[in-house]
């Protein structure tokens, strides 16, 4: 298994062009990341490229990224999350009525909901259940859905300001209690 300080180091050595650690990385993150795409996208090929375009941004962006005691997970599922988010926005301003109807109508679990079921669904479930109502959705739509944080404080009735807030604190108290 790969630890935090690894995966660090390993961002630090492509930093600095070394295509070995490069190689690496990508052997100990990609399923995650993976994940996370398919997840936001539902579709397997979409994933696939963006994946690869996480890794291009990756290796040009590595030095960026700063040692802060957060996981460096948490550096890359973000860079993963925002490029899934920003295609999945791209496809769906292509969409006609009719393809966004099935896409919507069809709600069975993705591929990484039944990876998260094999390994660590119980503590994730069990931390979402010690948010807010609101605030558990708020963050499933934020981060599962590609939701905008504008779209979220429309749809719950808050000022902008307020659902940023509450996704911040939800964050903090999911990551709080996934460490417990």
């Amino acid at each position: 298994m790969t630890t935090r300080a690894d995966i660090e180091n390993l961002i630090a050595r492509v930093a600095q062009g070394d295509r070995a650690a490069f190689k690496a990385l990508y052997g100990a993150t990609s399923a995650k990341l993976f994940g996370v795409t398919l997840r936001v996208l539902n579709d397997r090929a979409e994933a696939e490229e963006v994946l690869q375009e996480i890794y291009v941004k990756v290796w040009h962006n590595a030095d960026r990224y700063t040692v802060n005691g957060l996981s460096p997970m948490t550096w890359l599922i973000t860079i993963a999350r925002n490029s899934a988010v920003d295609r999945l926005r791209k496809l769906r301003r292509a969409e006609t009525p009719a393809e966004l109807e099935e896409r919507i109508a069809d709600d069975a679990a993705g591929p990484e909901a039944l990876a998260v079921a094999a390994s660590e669904r119980g503590r994730l479930v069990a931390c979402f259940e010690e948010l807010a109502t609101k605030h558990a959705e708020a963050v499933r739509r934020a981060y599962l859905e590609g939701e905008t944080y504008a779209d979220l404080a429309a749809r719950f009735d808050v000022p902008l300001n307020t659902m940023r807030t509450w996704l911040r604190r939800s964050l903090l108290s999911l990551r709080e209690c996934l460490t417990r």
